[in-house]
């Protein structure tokens, strides 16, 4: 093989090298119609599984960049047997090859780091829970019952599920995410009055409320430990305990939020964030607005 039948054939190793980089890694492969089935069979093609398309890629990648080691030695070897008038530009050629596959094995480095981190997160998070109006118990009796404490505390946990790199190619470095999570509050005991007991009874209620929410979550700073985000509205069901005196539990609402998180070491992540409930009506008199404040820890795949 002359030297320049090699350089063609490292160029052309080249572009499939950034070709592999290139395509999404998420495309499943055509299926080939019947028309090309002996074509496909002929040249060693094999129908991957979505899953392992991650992994055939980065095979493919490796093996073209040892080929280009491979052919980078025997350039070099060639241009030292070559008079000392052409030396001089084979050797420029071979070190512009040479910066080409060491970009193409930061490339590599690179990929391979964002894969093991991953954009998605299972969080677990906890804090303090204030409500707006404090609740009162199920069925008062005409002087009325004793209403809880506005402030307690919740636990929950979520899943951020990455949904654009650059939130739909409108701005580099933001990123858009699906979060689902769920948290139970409590706020202490509400006294009720028993109308319907012979004599005056009192009993107590635990005040508590779970909340169901789906948002849309804006993270900025992709690439960085410290991540800041937002969530500009977000749908959310409230289940609530005691019931309202229509004996009615469910209050959908929205909710507002904003926080962020530092990547602490490898997958591990540290975050804060503070949310605003609002629901626009009450449940037959019953207020599910307020607030929660805390923190989360994460885990990224």
């Amino acid at each position: 093989m002359t030297y320049k039948m090699k350089a063609l054939s490292i160029l052309t190793a080249s572009v499939a090298v950034a070709g592999v980089l290139a395509a999404p890694t998420t495309m499943a492969h055509p299926k080939p119609t019947h028309k090309h089935a002996h074509h496909h069979a002929a040249a060693g093609y094999v129908q991957m599984p979505q899953g392992a398309m991650g992994d055939h890629k980065m095979q493919a990648l490796e093996a073209q960049v040892q080929s280009m080691q491979y052919e980078l030695q025997s350039l070099r070897a060639e241009a030292a047997s070559r008079p000392a008038a052409t030396s001089g530009i084979q050797a420029a050629k071979v070190a512009e090859l040479d910066q080409w596959m060491n970009t193409v094995k930061a490339k590599h480095a690179e990929h391979a780091e964002h894969g093991r981190k991953g954009d998605n997160m299972v969080f677990f998070r906890g804090g303090f829970s204030h409500m707006d109006i404090a609740r009162t118990g199920t069925l008062p009796a005409a002087v009325g019952p004793e209403k809880s404490g506005q402030d307690g505390w919740y636990f929950g946990a979520g899943f951020d599920f990455s949904l654009s790199h650059d939130l739909f190619g409108a701005m580099h470095g933001t990123e858009l995410l699906a979060e689902l999570m769920f948290d139970y509050k409590q706020f202490g005991h509400s006294i009720v009055n028993n109308p319907y007991a012979v004599t005056n009874s009192r009993g107590f209620a635990t005040v508590n409320q779970v909340t169901l929410a789906a948002s849309p979550k804006v993270k900025f700073m992709k690439g960085s430990a410290f991540r800041p985000w937002l969530i500009p509205v977000g749908f959310e069901i409230n289940v609530i305990s005691p019931p309202s005196d229509g004996i009615t539990v469910l209050n959908p609402g929205m909710q507002f939020g904003l926080g962020a998180d530092y990547n602490i070491w490898k997958n591990l992540y540290v975050g804060a964030d503070a949310r605003y409930h609002y629901a626009p009506g009450s449940v037959d008199g019953i207020n599910t607005n307020g607030l929660t404040a805390g923190g989360y820890v994460g885990i990224g795949f």
